[in-house]
C-alpha cells in the first residue's frame, strides 16, 4: 500500500510540477441592431424590415466570433510564430500537406484557448484569450476583434450587388425587346399614341354625330322652306306692269279745232259756214270727251315683279343650302363610318395593345425597383464597409498580471488520488487471501465460537 501510494504520489507531483502557468486576457462587446440585420427582399415587399430578437443577433455575432476563418485570418496577420512558437518550428520543416496540419493544429489551439461567453437578455458578449505569455494574449485577443470587425462585415454585408445588376441588366433587355415589340405594333398600325387617339376619335366621332345631327336637321329646314317656297312662287306673277300713259289725242284735236276756229273768225263772221261746221265739230268731240268716249290707253311697261323675283332668288339660295347640306350630310356619314372602322380597329387591336403596354409598365417597374435597390445595396457596402455603428468593443484586453496555475489543485488529486489507490489495492489484497486472518474476523464471519488457535506452518 506505502509503496502504490508513493509511487502513483511522485508521478502526480512530478506531473503538477511541469504544468506552466496560463494567462488569461479579457475583453467585451457591445452588440446592437444594425442595418445588415434588417430584411430587405429581393423582389416585393414581403415581411420589409424583418429584424432578428436580441438573442438570435448575439447568437449571430458569437458564430462569427468562434469561426475557424476569423482564427485563420489572426494567424495569418500575426504570423505562427507570434501565438505558438512550438508550432512553428515544426512548420519550418514540415512538408506542405504537414504545414496544413499544423495549421489545422493552431486553429484547434486557439478556438481551445479563445472563451466566448453570453448572457440571455444582455447585449454583452464576453471574450477572453488564454496564453502562457500575457503579452500574446493581449495581443492575440485585440487582434482577434480587430479581425472580428472587418471580418463580420464580409459576413453581414448583402452581397448580392452584382445579382442585383445582373437581373437587372436582365429586365432591362427584355425592357429593350417589349420596347422594340410596342413600337413596331404602333408603326404597324399607324398609331402614334393609342391611348390618345382613342380618346380623341370618341371625342371627334362625338362631335361630327353632332354635327351631323344639326345638318340633319338644318337640312329638314330648308326643305320645308323650299317647299314652301315653291307653293307661293305657283300663286304669284312672274309679270307686273311697271307703269303706263294716258292718251290725249282728243285734248290735242280740241285744241287743234280751237285754234282754227280762231283762225277762220279772223276771216269770217260767227255764222259763217266754215265757222259754224267748226263749232258743231268741236261740239261733238266736247261731248264725246265729257262722256269718256274719246279716252283711250296709252303706252304700257311690263317688267319682272319683285316678289317673284325675291321668292325666286330665296329658293335658288334654299336649293343651294339643301344641296350643300346633302353633301357635307353624306361626307359627314362617310367620316362617321371611317371613325367608326377606325374605332373598331382600335378595339380589336386593344387586347394586344394592353398585353404590350402590361409587359412594358410592369418591366420599367422592375428596372426601376432594382435599380433603386442596387443604390441602396451599394450605398449600405459602402457605409458597412467604413463603420460598425452597432457594435462596440467595451474594454480592450490588457496583458494580465495575475496568472492561472493548476498545480496545487493537481497535487492535490494527485495525492487523493494515490491514497484511494493504496487503499483500494490493501482491501483487495485483503479480500483476496485464502483462510481468516484473525479469530475475531473467523468469529464474525462464521458466527461460531472460537475454541483454539495455532500458528499457520508454512510447509
Amino acid at each position: 500500500m506505502i509503496v502504490i501510494f508513493a509511487v502513483i504520489a511522485v508521478l502526480g507531483l512530478g506531473a503538477a510540477l511541469t504544468m506552466k502557468t496560463s494567462y488569461p486576457a479579457n475583453s467585451s462587446v457591445l452588440v446592437r441592431l444594425g442595418q445588415e440585420y434588417v430584411y430587405e427582399p429581393r423582389a416585393g415587399d414581403a415581411a420589409r424590415g424583418a429584424v432578428p430578437d436580441s438573442d438570435q443577433l448575439i447568437q449571430s455575432e458569437t458564430e462569427i466570433l468562434g469561426s475557424a476563418a476569423l482564427k485563420q485570418k489572426v494567424i495569418d496577420r500575426l504570423g505562427l510564430a507570434r501565438i505558438y512558437p512550438e508550432l512553428a518550428t515544426k512548420y519550418a520543416s514540415a512538408s506542405p500537406a504537414a504545414k496544413k496540419l499544423i495549421i489545422g493544429q493552431a486553429i484547434h489551439a486557439m478556438e481551445t484557448n479563445t472563451k466566448i461567453e453570453t448572457a440571455p437578455g444582455t447585449p454583452i458578449i464576453r471574450i477572453s484569450f488564454t496564453s502562457e505569455d500575457p503579452q500574446t494574449a493581449a495581443l492575440v485577443l485585440n487582434t482577434l476583434l480587430e479581425e472580428y470587425l472587418i471580418y463580420r462585415r464580409t459576413v453581414l454585408t448583402d452581397p448580392t450587388s452584382p445579382a442585383l445588376e445582373q437581373q437587372r441588366t436582365a429586365f432591362e433587355a427584355r425592357l429593350a425587346e417589349a420596347d422594340r415589340a410596342y413600337e413596331d405594333f404602333l408603326n404597324n398600325n399607324r398609331i402614334g399614341d393609342f391611348v390618345a387617339e382613342k380618346a380623341s376619335l370618341g371625342q371627334l366621332q362625338a362631335q361630327i354625330e353632332t354635327q351631323k345631327y344639326q345638318n340633319a336637321a338644318q337640312l329638314r329646314d330648308r326643305i320645308g322652306r323650299l317647299a314652301a317656297l315653291d307653293a307661293q312662287l305657283n300663286g304669284v306673277s312672274q309679270e307686273v306692269g311697271l307703269y303706263r300713259d294716258i292718251s290725249s289725242a282728243a285734248s290735242d284735236k280740241l285744241a287743234s279745232l280751237k285754234v282754227q276756229r280762231e283762225d277762220l273768225l279772223s276771216r269770217y263772221r260767227n255764222d259763217a259756214r266754215p265757222v259754224q261746221e267748226l263749232d258743231a265739230q268741236i261740239a261733238q268731240l266736247e261731248a264725246g270727251m265729257a262722256a269718256g268716249r274719246t279716252h283711250a290707253d296709252g303706252a304700257r311697261r311690263i317688267g319682272v315683279n319683285p316678289v317673284y323675283q325675291t321668292l325666286q332668288t330665296e329658293k335658288i339660295q334654299l336649293t343651294a343650302e339643301v344641296a350643300a347640306l346633302k353633301q357635307a350630310d353624306a361626307a359627314l356619314a362617310e367620316q362617321v363610318d371611317q371613325l367608326t372602322q377606325r374605332r373598331l380597329k382600335l378595339a380589336e387591336l386593344e387586347p394586344q395593345f394592353q398585353e404590350l403596354s402590361l409587359d412594358r409598365d410592369v418591366l420599367q417597374a422592375n428596372v426601376r425597383d432594382y435599380t433603386v435597390k442596387e443604390e441602396q445595396s451599394r450605398a449600405a457596402q459602402e457605409i458597412a464597409a467604413r463603420t460598425n455603428d452597432n457594435i462596440r468593443i467595451v474594454s480592450r484586453a490588457t496583458p494580465p498580471s495575475k496568472g492561472k496555475s493548476l498545480k496545487k489543485p493537481v497535487m492535490v488529486l494527485a495525492l487523493l488520488f494515490a491514497a484511494f489507490t493504496a487503499v483500494c489495492a490493501g482491501l483487495l489484497r485483503m479480500f483476496l487471501r485464502p483462510g481468516l486472518p484473525t479469530a475475531q474476523s473467523a468469529s464474525r464471519t462464521l458466527d461460531l465460537p472460537v475454541l483454539g488457535a495455532a500458528p499457520f506452518k508454512i510447509q
